[in-house]
């Protein structure tokens, strides 16, 4: 990717690429695998480790993974994550000797202001079916029923752009949205393959936990 030199050159490039996101899946969609993918920061120093990890959707077992050392010099904005984080993202997901039906982001995708978070740059780049699981929503939602499987829709300006998805019984919901060549609804049924037990996808925790490990090597070294 072009590494806009401002942060109002990002805001223009998510803008002109916002339109190309597509909503609907390939035709038989029907993925086996699906890849993880997490950025942890060595402070302020800039200094971060991206991970790719890749779990079979029928087991949830990892079967393959990949980490890069990396560094940014993009300043840390809201909204603009790509510029900090898709370069080493990238490289990591050229390691892998596997390629991934579907990657999955701690981010957002099109529940963002633009219309354009870190999960359609990336799915837009590589052309895999993409979606974002972030932790928190972009803004105000009504909350979804306690039980696992309900859901409430993300609206921004009346549009609806994701679902606060509660992805165990009383806990805080994920707030699921697509990236690039999937539908919303596909997107969630995917995040609750990926979470029978924890709040947050295996395909997150295993590129959480590998991030981690690779920082804290880092660190130590």
């Amino acid at each position: 990717m072009r590494s806009p030199l401002t942060p109002e050159e990002a805001i223009a490039e998510q803008q002109a690429l916002a339109p190309q996101v597509n909503e609907h899946p390939p035709p038989h969609f029907t993925p086996r695998t699906a890849a993880g993918l997490d950025v942890a920061y060595a402070g302020e120093t800039g200094h971060l480790v991206a991970a790719a990890t890749v779990i079979d959707l029928d087991t949830l077992t990892l079967i393959d993974s990949a980490v890069v050392e990396g560094h940014t010099d993009f300043p840390y904005i809201p909204g603009l994550f790509a510029y900090r984080e898709l370069p080493s993202l990238l490289k990591a997901l050229t390691l892998l000797t596997t390629t991934p039906d579907v990657l999955v982001c701690d981010a957002q995708g099109k529940a963002h202001p633009r219309r354009f978070g870190l999960a359609c740059h990336l799915g837009l780049t590589t052309g895999i079916p993409t979606l974002g699981a972030g932790k928190t929503p972009m803004g105000p939602y009504t909350p979804p029923a306690p039980t696992r499987g309900s859901w409430t829709p993300l609206a921004d300006d009346d549009e609806e752009v994701g679902r606060a998805l509660r992805t165990q019984d009383n806990v805080k919901p994920l707030f699921i949205s697509i990236g690039h060549n999937l539908n919303l609804a596909t997107a969630t049924d995917l995040v609750l393959r990926l979470t029978p037990t924890y709040r947050q996808p295996e395909t997150t925790r295993t590129a959480d936990h590998l991030c981690r490990q690779a920082l804290k090597f880092h660190t130590m070294g």
